[in-house]
């Protein structure tokens, strides 16, 4: 099967074994986890396999873990581990990562009943389950930021993601889990072991329930040492191998040992954020939840541009499902839903998505994609409407003053209002100047000044000004479902009870923020066009409210997520367009991932899409206009 494909549940036969309930996979005819004890084998084969009880108990502070799995199935890998990460560090800031593949992933229900066998573990898979991805291709990264735990699940074929995933950050230790190779052959074929290696660097370990020849020959030709110790229960043997020698090491063909891998960070790093948008704010999340210190410096207030509408909706225009894995938008949409429960600021919420145009390329979409995500509307439906549409069950709304409110109350998270003038790299950190004072001294510098980012560097990217209005009104008569929002080009929702939100107007190259009459009119003609009837009965344009601000676009529509230059510690993060609350989210986790050296939850293709520096060869820091002349 291809990644590309809408993904197959696995389907699962049940045998009750000694009292457990032990799951067989009809595709592969094999078992999930040991009928002896799946629990014990795993703590066996793959914990102590990998020696992780004394490595883990070792870090250090800041000190950051990753670990690759080749077969999700149950998750009862990753709770061992994850319940071992408590046990050996529990009070420190260490944090531990999990990259993990699996082409035919459990359903939500036959989950609950396999991971139902291990009580001791129910805290954890508990934890696990409420996050459980919906089955769509794609990485879905997990965050447990209290625990200093993540796990990045890659749904689809290992064939087809193992190229796919970057080496920002090196793999410590594998767990080659999945069915045995004569099960499942293509899992262990030189393609996959080739890119887990590249995945890999001089002291990587592996372990695997499996000896099999295919396996330890293609560990060997990399140069990498096996040894065969007692395996579990019956088993008389297991693998266990480790990375000792460079210099043995095959050479792949994609020149892959030659990609430059960041070093993480063992030690609290101060991070600057310019800019107190949707961008700068969900970017200090990421670096707050991890335990850094973060100033953000806004030269007026926060959400003072495009951010500080009302109300967001979170409403991605969803792609066929064979582009799923590396859309930004589904992949975006999809890390926000687990984004923003965490706050007060988010209501779930349903979207009437209207097909204007192209409606059969619309309604499509519900045969690609699970059944619970998108259904046709009926024809009778409030408010009416002569067009087709269809539900999007899983979206949401966004106050971004109280999610403002709720981001900056973080312990790691100051707020300085100040305009930052000039930014100077001083060995391996970056001056922050005000006018002609130095004001901070950082280890990475994030720049989220939409529009005006480009006054902190030379010959940075074009983004494309583009005014938008949103309009309110009092509408008591006949106020929509607070559940519900409907998409037409332009949008409408209740803001709150009493209040009916409608927008936006769209005019490229402009960068005036007045509120005016005629950008009410268009979002009336705009609401008016898809729903008349309901539209007769709004009272005049004259009495509605509104806020006027500039949006920031590439040119390509993609954002900026990263480096200007690669010599130092600054980054950028911008032209997110109309998009930024459906963006930030995922965008902000790429970024903090780039500057700390750690995995990244997006393929390469995309992560090269996001790249500043795709626009342009040369991008050069701006000389701050005293240089020469500073004096402190």
């Amino acid at each position: 099967m291809s990644q590309t494909s809408k993904l197959q549940i696995a389907e699962l036969d049940w045998e009750l074994i000694d009292g457990i309930e032990v799951p067989i996979s009809k595709q592969f005819g094999d078992v999930y986890f040991s009928k002896d004890n799946g629990l014990l084998e795993t703590r066996h084969v793959f914990l102590n396999g990998n020696d992780l009880s004394e490595r883990l108990s070792q870090l250090s502070d800041y000190q950051y873990f990753c670990i690759g799995e080749t077969g999700f199935g149950t998750g009862l890998n990753i709770l061992a581990l994850w319940q071992l990460w408590q046990q050996v560090r529990p009070d420190n800031h260490s944090h531990l990562h999990v990259i993990s593949v699996e082409k035919f992933p459990l359903s939500k229900a036959d989950l609950i009943r396999a991971l139902n066998v291990w009580t001791e573990l129910k805290h954890l898979s508990e934890q696990l389950i409420a996050q459980y991805p919906l089955p769509i291709a794609g990485c879905h990264r997990l965050s447990f930021p209290d625990e200093r735990f993540s796990l990045d699940l890659w749904l689809g074929d290992a064939q087809d993601i193992f190229p796919t995933i970057p080496k920002t950050q090196v793999v410590n230790a594998w767990f080659l889990d999945g069915f045995a190779p004569s099960c499942n052959p293509e899992m262990w074929q030189e393609n996959v072991l080739d890119h887990i290696v590249r995945l890999s660097n001089i002291g990587t370990t592996f372990s695997s329930f499996s000896v099999a020849g295919v396996l330890k020959r293609g560990l060997k030709q990399h140069g990498i040492q096996i040894s065969r110790p007692r395996g579990f229960a019956h088993k008389r043997e297991m693998l266990k191998a480790v990375w000792l020698d460079a210099a043995e090491t095959k050479k792949l063909s994609n020149n892959s040992e030659s990609e430059e891998v960041k070093a993480s960070s063992s030690t609290q790093q101060k991070i600057a954020i310019i800019g107190a948008g949707i961008a700068g704010l969900t970017t200090a999340w990421a670096f707050a939840q991890r335990g850094h210190e973060v100033t953000i410096y806004e030269q007026t207030e926060p959400l003072s541009g495009a951010s500080g509408n009302p109300l967001a909706l979170l409403n991605p225009k969803l792609c066929p499902i064979d582009q799923a894995h590396e859309h930004l938008m589904t992949l975006s949409w999809q890390h926000a839903l687990n984004f923003y429960p965490n706050f007060k600021a988010f209501r779930p919420i349903q979207i009437q998505q209207i097909a204007l145009k192209n409606a059969d390329e619309l309604l499509s979409l519900v045969d690609q994609y699970p059944e619970q995500i998108l259904s046709q509307c009926e024809t009778k439906q409030f408010p009416k409407t002569d067009y087709p549409s269809l539900t999007l069950h899983h979206a949401g709304a966004v106050s971004p003053q109280q999610l403002r409110d709720e981001i900056l109350q973080h312990e790691n998270i100051e707020l300085i209002i100040a305009k930052i003038s000039a930014l100077k790299t001083i060995n391996a950190q970056t001056e922050l100047w005000q006018d002609q004072q130095l004001t901070a001294l950082a280890d990475h510098v994030i720049v989220c000044c939409a529009k005006q980012s480009d006054e902190l560097f030379e010959h940075y990217p074009v983004l494309k000004p583009i005014r938008g209005q949103v309009s309110w009104v009092k509408h008591q008569q006949q106020p929509l479902p607070l559940d519900q929002a409907y998409s037409y080009g332009g949008y409408c929702t209740q803001l709150d009870a009493t209040q009916l939100l409608l927008g936006a107007s769209f005019y490229p190259n402009r960068e005036d923020t007045e509120v005016l009459t005629e950008d009410h009119v268009h979002n009336y003609q705009l609401i008016h066009n898809v729903f008349p009837d309901y539209a007769q009965q709004l009272p005049a344009v004259e009495t509605w409210q509104g806020r006027a601000s500039v949006r920031a676009q590439s040119l390509d529509y993609f954002p900026l997520v990263g480096k200007i230059e690669n010599s130092c510690e600054i980054y950028t993060f911008a032209g997110l367009g109309s998009k930024g609350f459906l963006f930030a989210p995922l965008c902000s986790e790429v970024l903090a991932a780039l500057a700390l050296g750690e995995a990244c939850a997006i393929p390469q293709s995309l992560l090269d899409k996001l790249n500043p520096q795709r626009l342009q060869e040369k991008v050069k820091i701006k000389k701050a206009y005293f240089a020469g002349k500073r004096t402190v």
